[in-house]
């Protein structure tokens, strides 16, 4: 069984996409933990709000596979393959972590988002504090300790999934 750690995120129709996509995932990783939705602005480009979370399972599901599914919902939930790197989301899975595996293909792994945003590292310290990670050497929650960017504003928002 794998370790893995999915971000989800949201800024088009954030509620419904979100609770669409967090209800989604849990069929396919039912014994998962979820962490605290946070709202946070736009990073990269002037647009909507974000709503971001973490969920943390394990599979035994193939890093393939894993990385497959989570494109087949974003594209079941409106996401187009067109989308620029830095615009609105209907729905963005990224797959953080697949236990201790480090690779360029068919995922970055571990995601370069861990360390660089607020809106990723938060979440997952929330939920996977002492998981180690493999290139940092550090666990997620001495990476947090260390995270400053002020420019990153995010706060917690009540959530139910439908």
């Amino acid at each position: 069984m794998a370790q893995i750690y999915i971000s989800l995120g949201s800024n088009v129709n954030k509620e419904h996409n979100l609770a669409v996509g967090l209800n989604t995932l849990l069929t396919y990783f039912p014994n998962s933990i979820h962490s605290s939705v946070y709202e946070s602005e736009a990073v990269g480009f002037a647009g909507s709000n974000f709503y971001n979370s973490v969920l943390g399972a394990q599979t035994d599901m193939a890093l393939d596979d894993v990385c497959l599914l989570l494109k087949r919902i974003e594209l079941e939930n409106g996401r187009t393959r067109q989308d620029k790197k830095f615009s609105p989301r209907t729905l963005d899975l990224d797959l953080l972590f697949y236990d201790d595996v480090v690779c360029d293909t068919p995922a970055q792994l571990p995601r370069d988002e861990v360390v660089k945003n607020a809106f990723v590292l938060l979440p997952l310290q929330e939920i996977a504090a002492d998981f180690y990670h493999p290139t940092e050497q550090k666990t997620i929650q001495e990476i947090y300790r260390g995270y400053h960017n002020p420019q990153q504003k995010l706060w917690k928002v009540e959530f139910e999934s439908q």
